[in-house]
């Protein structure tokens, strides 16, 4: 098992995930290794919030040229996570 922190790398904000906030959901970027239950756990305990749901996605990395120079970005998976209703919300940017 590892550490909470080794397994969600860092929260995903775009607009589609900010969006997806307003319903209680947010989108993290996890260790590939990790499994749904391992992940509801460590957002639990990182964030003192209670879990409803998680979903994970396996995005494979996008080809990438620079010039004669072909290269390929790096494989990741997200975890979507959606919080009780009663859930205290996650405070990315620092508001009171």
């Amino acid at each position: 098992m590892m550490d909470a922190r080794d397994l969600i790398k860092r929260p995903i904000i775009t607009e589609r995930s900010t969006e997806l906030m307003e319903e209680n959901k947010y989108v993290f970027e996890v260790d590939p290794r990790a499994n749904k239950v391992e992940i509801r756990k460590a957002i639990e305990k990182l964030f003192d919030v209670k879990v409803e749901q998680v979903n994970t996605v396996n995005q494979t990395g996008k080809l990438k040229r620079v010039g004669k120079h072909i290269g390929r970005t790096s494989d990741r998976k997200k975890a979507i996570v959606k919080l009780a209703a009663d859930s205290n919300p996650i405070n990315f940017f620092g508001e009171a």
